[in-house]
């Protein structure tokens, strides 16, 4: 039996008699670059980007105005109650009042704001990250499952082209009866797994739906990529790992805030201005500053300070704990890619061979008539077992490169 370990996408298709586009077909790459452009989380996050940026200007303005309309010392009781113009002390009065908070205020606040930019930007990152990961797993996933629907049902035509010459064996004394009923149980359970394997890649196509849309109906083109991997880099690069980029963003933040809360005890001012009109005298103006007076700061402010410098504190803790923990991750997922590695170079050079073999001695002692039938199919489906649990070293070797290559974020 030879078929080729990894093969084309639409000859899988072929094997498994679906119907294939003449003119269409899906590549690795294609499948990234289509995810990217239709993700709807990537679409989400650039939004979030977007609005961040958008309140950037307002960040460290100063609170709108207020304008003060009304009326002062108007006598409500005696023969001039509720008159405007009787009284010389009544007073139409319109002003502006202003309030401005302090400089450092509204600096750490626009620190804030741009910090909240970045914060997105850095999540964006990750996003991007993620749906290409994501895509590409479900296009290998397609793949590979294609591959072992494609080894089981080369398995079944094998099979079934012995059986139809069981009955001239039967006939000529050179097999038992018995035999064929145990080739069509072996058919039974081949079949069984041939539907399984069929189920698996439908499973996988729904999921390259979610990423491709319609075009996951397509067959797939090429192989997957050969990914080269430089274990001592990624541990270098460890500090721009996805999920720790955006903690330097939510330190900045942080600091933001405290220097806010540090701002409050300095206080604020304002300032307002009014016109007063008097009917029957001369017109006023008046003037005024207000301060505000941060009397209590062990009890107002000084929590508030100290409540966000102990949230800086967490994040960075947080960040520390997080980085140990996707080195540690890295490190697992290295070795079980180098055991990966020698598993299936040794099933290649050596497995390989001795189940073909096999194949081949128990499939001539069986036309020899020296040996059983079920010598055979033992020997035809452990060499398919061995087939297969290539195809599921490849596919693990394959998605452990790609979410290897997907961890640093740009």
């Amino acid at each position: 039996m030879d078929i080729p370990l990894l093969r084309l996408g639409a000859t899988a298709w072929l094997l498994l008699g679906l119907p294939l586009a003449a003119s269409a077909a899906l590549s690795f790459d294609e499948t990234m670059q289509l995810a990217r452009e239709q993700a709807p989380a990537l679409q989400a996050q650039r939004s979030a980007l977007d609005g961040a940026q958008a309140l950037l200007p307002a960040a460290a303005t100063l609170p709108d105005p207020r304008l003060i309309v009304g009326l002062e010392n108007l006598p409500i009781t005696g023969p001039d109650r509720f008159s405007t113009t009787a009284d010389f002390m009544t007073m139409q009065r319109i002003g502006l009042m202003q309030e401005v908070p302090n400089v450092a205020k509204r600096e750490a606040r626009a620190a804030g704001a741009q910090a909240r930019i970045e914060r997105e930007r850095a999540l964006l990152a990750v996003t991007e990250l993620t749906v290409r990961r994501d895509a590409a797993l479900a296009w290998l996933s397609v793949y590979f499952a294609e591959d072992r629907a494609a080894q089981l049902s080369a398995l079944e035509r094998e099979n079934r082209l012995l059986q139809d010459t069981l009955d001239a064996r039967i006939v000529s004394g050179q097999a038992l009866p018995a035999e064929r009923t145990m080739a069509r149980i072996d058919a039974l359970m081949v079949a069984d797994r041939r539907d399984d394997a069929l189920r698996d890649v439908e499973r996988a196509r729904a999921s390259l739906r979610r990423w491709v849309g319609a075009r996951a109906a397509e067959p797939l083109a090429g192989g997957p990529p050969a990914l080269q991997l430089a274990p001592e880099q990624l541990r270098a690069d460890l500090h721009r790992h996805a999920e720790i980029a955006p903690y330097d963003a939510m330190q900045a933040i942080a600091r933001a805030e405290a220097r806010e809360a540090d701002a409050e005890q300095r206080g604020d001012w304002g300032w307002e201005v009014a016109y007063s009109r008097r009917p029957q005298y001369g017109d006023m103006m008046s003037f005024q500053l207000v301060f505000d007076l941060p009397w209590d700061r062990e009890r107002r402010q000084q929590p508030q300070l100290i409540a966000k410098q102990r949230e800086a504190a967490r994040i960075e803790a947080e960040r520390a704990d997080t980085m140990r923990r996707h080195a540690e991750e890295i490190d697992a997922q290295l070795a079980e890619l180098k055991a990966l590695d020698a598993q299936h170079a040794r099933l290649e050079r050596q497995a390989l061979a001795l189940n073909s073999e096999r194949v081949m001695l128990a499939l001539a002692s069986y036309q020899a008539g020296r040996g059983d039938l079920g010598a055979v199919l033992m020997a035809r489906r452990e060499a398919v077992e061995t087939r297969l649990r290539l195809i599921d070293l490849d596919a693990q070797r394959a998605a452990l490169r790609v979410r290897l290559n997907n961890l640093i974020a740009e």
